[in-house]
């Protein structure tokens, strides 16, 4: 018998719970993948309190996982038998020890990318990617602003865009994240606790602003988000976790710079296979070259997944974090 976590109610940490599940043989074009690491997002922590509902109740969680294929279904090509994968997708259930998932979902793993590192990175790696290269153009000579620079994103999306030739200015809650984030490509930290980083920011750039804001914190960031942007600025609110954002006349776009808004998913950008292969691809390439450097920073075992998102919800992760099967 497998082992999986499972939820029958929305709430708290508390309602994790790791119980006994069967695990379907697979159907013609999926594979079985007996798991080794899966990543912990905050999508994840969305999931459990009912902001993101689930299909239906009790239901799993988690995203993307990575492992090693231990069986495939009838007509399948391409992944074969010991094959090691990954996968993001948004049917949640990727805390487990075994999940059967569609072929046309799997990522074969190249030699440079552990397991552990690509349950670390399918969803916030490809979040920074689409983010960088799709949603807003980082270009070199940009200067951008992220939230959460010491996050699992914000780490991942900084180095990348300092690799592009940006100038990075993250906010972040410490003096331990601020060295962190330096560390890891800002060349600007904001002590959000203790600035206004709206202030710091045009402070930071002589009154121009930046192209392009970041902000997946939602309600407490986005009116002084809008007001860090040059004119024709591009802001970029990509998660609520500190709740949603209320509603505003798109006038105040004008006002403020015709500037621009977008509400973007990854599951939009990765809809069609070939987009999710070239994304991939452009991730663990920047992983393999050692320009983007993960940083998996808090290892849980799946039995500890309550310890894991209240440790999460807190503020007290840094990096990405990973639970082990």
């Amino acid at each position: 018998m497998n082992k999986a976590i499972r939820i029958s109610a929305y709430g708290g940490p508390e309602a994790l719970k790791l119980v006994d599940v069967t695990v379907p043989a697979p159907g013609p074009g999926q594979a079985l993948v007996r798991q080794s690491a899966c990543g912990l997002n905050f999508i994840d922590v969305y999931m459990r309190t009912g902001l993101y509902p689930l299909p239906q109740l009790p239901g799993g969680l988690g995203m993307d996982a990575a492992g090693v294929v231990e069986e495939v279904g009838e007509g399948v090509t391409g992944i074969r038998v010991g094959d090691r994968v990954a996968y993001v997708t948004k049917i949640a259930g990727a805390y487990a020890q075994a999940r059967v998932m569609d072929v046309e979902r799997l990522i074969k793993l190249p030699e440079a990318i552990s397991e552990k590192t690509a349950a670390a990175i399918m969803l916030k790696g490809l979040t920074a990617q689409y983010l960088l290269r799709r949603t807003y153009d980082v270009k070199a000579g940009d200067t951008i602003l992220m939230h959460a620079a010491a996050g699992g994103v914000g780490l991942i999306l900084c180095q990348w865009a300092k690799h592009l030739g940006a100038t990075v200015i993250g906010t972040v809650g410490s003096e331990e994240k601020a060295e962190l984030a330096h560390a890891h490509g800002c060349d600007h930290t904001i002590l959000y606790r203790e600035e206004n980083f709206k202030d710091r920011v045009q402070d930071i750039t002589s009154g121009k602003g930046v192209n392009v804001v970041y902000d997946s914190i939602g309600k407490d960031t986005f009116m002084d988000s809008l007001d860090s942007l040059k004119p024709l600025g591009t802001m970029v609110t990509f998660g609520n976790a500190s709740g949603k954002i209320e509603p505003f006349d798109p006038g105040l776009l004008a006002a403020k710079g015709s500037l621009f808004v977008t509400r973007p998913t990854l599951f939009t950008y990765i809809a069609k296979r070939q987009d999710l292969v070239v994304m991939t691809d452009d991730l663990f390439a920047v992983v393999a070259s050692g320009a983007v450097k993960v940083e998996i920073n808090q290892e849980f075992s799946m039995a500890d997944v309550a310890q894991a998102h209240t440790a999460l919800e807190s503020r007290q992760t840094t990096g990405s974090t990973i639970l082990l099967p």
